[in-house]
């Protein structure tokens, strides 16, 4: 039995370099990465993590019941409390660079 194979994958260049410029800070070369995502594979017997579409929809406040826009508000004011907030320039700046795209 072989003591390796080979892989060979096409990616998107950007990707490749932030996957090797994480993968360098964590001291991991890419072929360990990969191995240890394949080993993942095994022991999950699956992905080893959920493999779903975002949910993009905007929440239509209008269609809520009281107690589900209560809760909604709820939800912001713990974000607010946890200080997991962002300024509105900084998701303006973040929006244009999206849509610049």
């Amino acid at each position: 039995m072989t003591k390796s194979a080979s892989i060979y994958a096409r990616v998107e260049p950007e990707l490749k370099e932030q996957v090797e410029q994480i993968l360098t800070q964590l001291g991991l070369p890419m072929a360990n990465a990969i191995n240890l995502f394949l080993n993942q594979i095994v022991l999950h017997k699956g992905l080893p993590f959920n493999v779903k579409l975002p949910d993009n929809r905007m929440l239509d406040y209008s269609a809520l019941t009281q107690q589900q826009f209560d809760m909604e508000i709820e939800k912001g004011m713990m974000s607010v409390n946890e200080g997991k907030t962002i300024p509105a320039s900084a998701v303006r700046e973040r929006m244009q660079k999206k849509l610049s795209l």
